[in-house]
């Protein structure tokens, strides 16, 4: 039973108190000037971002999908195309390489971090494709092998070098699903360099969903990239293919990043290195004490990766139990993502069966995010920390006879 303070998964009330006044007055200039789409807050915010990730462009539009849509299309992914990602992410993922034309295929994802495993990427090169005149085929479906999605999943970069690598040798476009990644860093031997979450391949993709660590106040996204040419294209299918208004070069979409909540990203924008100073702080804490704690897997962070620590995700043989002795305790927690993309109803025709995957399977029956936000103070991260330890994942018999996850 909850007998104190409950804990919620997210707090953005409390973010948005502390900005009101300055959000507001963003919302009355824009009315005050009737600029809602376009304009100068939506140029200061794609310049602001752009910089911020270590990009040369940013290019506004209406969501996290539409940022991947967008890339895969302003890249040259067409009809009869694959791209490949990973099975353990949000839909939009794959929503997007669809509406663009083109076909998923998946592959199994690192045990440690839960992110794209290089070596995965390669065996399915390696093994499942053909290459003709310099271009990958997919032995199955015998479509092109066009580009693949790396998911910065939680917050931690995938291991780029070796992606980048392998995508080199191959001709493969890489798309960097940075959509929880803001901030994020990796240590490129590649390039010598630190380089930012959506900067490192042809182009990134951004969700400023309102729980991200950069929230809009509604559905907003990003994308990043350093090629001119792709950010021209990018902003002109965002904008029913216009390059200037009523002359279309091509049929686009309506994915427009709308001028209020250019500036209010530009508000939080620059909030957000303090607010993932806040959040790799509470990680930092959550792992002192976690660690050693039986039966609990906290989040594993290479010594080449410096998270954003969108989320926190423990992993536990009784996750669901767990789950429900936390709820008992007034703590709030969320599951990301408790059934794979290759054993959804919706991807049936993929063919892809129970087993096709056992890492990301596995990932998605043991994964529990514990609250994760700035502002969460250490006396709820001890909060927490203490419930979880006095859960038991041990099996064992209790007096009456019954197997239990948890001790009496």
């Amino acid at each position: 039973m909850n007998n104190g303070e409950a804990i919620p998964f997210l707090d953005l009330i409390g973010q948005h108190r502390e900005l009101e006044g300055e959000i507001i007055e963003a919302i009355r200039a824009a009315l005050r000037k009737a600029s809602f789409i376009g304009g100068e807050a939506l140029d200061e915010f794609e310049a602001s971002f752009a910089e911020f990730t270590g990009s040369k462009y940013a290019v506004g539009v209406a969501s996290g999908t539409d940022a991947l849509k967008i890339a895969l299309l302003s890249a040259g992914v067409t009809t009869n195309d694959t791209v490949v990602t990973v099975p353990n992410t949000f839909i939009a993922t794959t929503e997007a390489i669809s509406q663009a034309g083109a076909l998923p295929a998946f592959v199994d994802v690192d045990e440690r971090t839960s992110n794209m495993d290089a070596r995965a990427l390669r065996g399915y090169v390696e093994r499942e494709c053909l290459k003709v005149d310099g271009h990958l085929f997919d032995k199955k479906t015998g479509r092109r092998v066009a580009a693949v999605i790396p998911v910065h999943l939680y917050g931690q970069m995938c291991d780029m070098d070796e992606i980048m690598a392998i995508a080199d040798e191959n001709g493969l476009i890489v798309i960097e699903d940075a959509c929880q990644a803001h901030g994020a860093l990796y240590g490129s031997k590649r390039f010598g360099m630190k380089m930012g979450a959506g900067s490192m391949g042809l182009a990134g993709a951004f969700s400023f969903y309102p729980g991200k660590n950069l929230g809009a106040c509604g559905e907003a996204g990003a994308i990043t990239t350093s090629n001119a040419d792709l950010a021209k294209k990018a902003r002109m299918i965002r904008d029913h293919g216009q390059r200037e208004k009523y002359f279309h070069e091509l049929e686009g979409c309506n994915g427009r990043l709308d001028a209020i909540q250019a500036a209010i990203l530009s508000i939080k924008l620059k909030r957000l290195p303090e607010w993932n100073r806040q959040r790799r702080s509470v990680a930092a804490l959550y792992n002192g004490l976690l660690n050693g704690m039986e039966g609990i897997t906290a989040p594993f962070e290479p010594e080449w990766s410096e998270s954003a620590c969108h989320l926190y995700v423990v992993r536990s043989k009784d996750r669901d139990a767990l789950k429900t002795h936390l709820a008992d305790a007034g703590i709030a927690t969320g599951l990301h993502y408790p059934l794979p993309l290759h054993l959804q109803k919706a991807y049936t025709r993929l063919g892809y069966k129970a087993g096709s995957f056992p890492v990301a399977e596995e990932a998605a029956k043991e994964g529990l995010s514990l609250p994760m936000f700035p502002g969460l103070s250490e006396r709820q991260v001890r909060k927490v920390a203490e419930a979880i330890g006095s859960f038991s994942v041990k099996d064992r018999v209790c007096p009456e006879g019954n197997l239990t996850g948890r001790m009496p």
